[in-house]
């Protein structure tokens, strides 16, 4: 998206933030012959005025916010995301976050594993789920808890059994909806009259939050009723943008 931007306008200047030092590295080689149009920071979006500030960007003509899990912290070993791996269970999205997934899964009581995984993994079968985990503790990888998931709810379909849990667990982990909610309102502060706000989340609780903000906000005005999905071309390359849904809006003039 970054790269597209700046092709896009030969004048622009982007600052983009992460939380992952690895998921900077790699932007900051790809993005090396934009020179100085690039600022990078590790750092989580629900910063993102006092880093444009920082870095002389404030206010913006824009803020693209890509939500969840990227493709190469699913593939990175030992990050513990991906069920396809027998890996540690981590699942942070940078190394500042105090909790682990092993943490979660080892630790809380059946009763806030049901809650997790009920509402941010929105899985239908989470007390089945919770009391499984609890009487197979502890559990150390990600193969542990996707045996002991699947061996309860077993296999139906192509999508692993395990892929609601996970989804509930690493929300936990690195509080998601928090850290969004408070992202939605730095990105609405940063942004200039007429500037757009674009974001693009993966799953219905995401979509949920960005609908409900963009919708109830007094200084957006919502440009796209409907989320935009990725067209048929774009799924084709690349199958995990199936579940992409874009909303954009934008900065009217007037204080928050």
């Amino acid at each position: 998206h970054t790269e597209a931007i700046l092709n896009s306008d030969p004048g622009c200047h982007v600052l983009g933030l992460d939380r992952d030092p690895s998921a900077l590295a790699t932007a900051r080689a790809r993005l090396a012959p934009f020179g100085r149009r690039v600022r990078l920071a590790i750092s989580s979006y629900a910063m993102m005025v006092d880093q444009a500030k920082e870095h002389g960007l404030f206010p913006a003509d824009g803020a693209l916010m890509d939500l969840g899990i990227s493709s190469l912290q699913l593939a990175d070993e030992g990050r513990g995301f991906s069920f396809q791996r027998d890996d540690p269970l981590d699942m942070r999205f940078g190394p500042d976050g105090q909790t682990l997934a092993e943490d979660v899964v080892n630790s809380y009581s059946e009763r806030a594993l049901v809650n997790v995984l009920q509402q941010y993994g929105e899985e239908p079968r989470a007390r089945r789920v919770a009391k499984a985990i609890v009487q197979n503790r502890p559990l150390h990888t990600t193969g542990d808890l996707a045996k002991v998931v699947a061996g309860v709810l077993g296999r139906r379909g192509r999508i692993h059994p395990a892929t609601r849990t996970f989804q509930g667990i690493r929300i936990e982990v690195n509080q998601e909806l928090k850290t969004l909610k408070a992202g939605l309102a730095a990105a609405i502060e940063v942004l200039k009259p007429g500037g757009k706000l674009v974001v693009i989340s993966y799953h219905s609780l995401e979509d949920r939050e960005v609908k409900v903000t963009m919708r109830e906000s007094p200084v957006l005005k919502v440009i796209t009723k409907k989320p935009i999905p990725a067209s048929q071309t774009e799924v084709r390359v690349n199958p995990r943008s199936r579940s992409a849904r874009m909303r954009v809006s934008e900065r009217l003039d007037g204080g928050l």
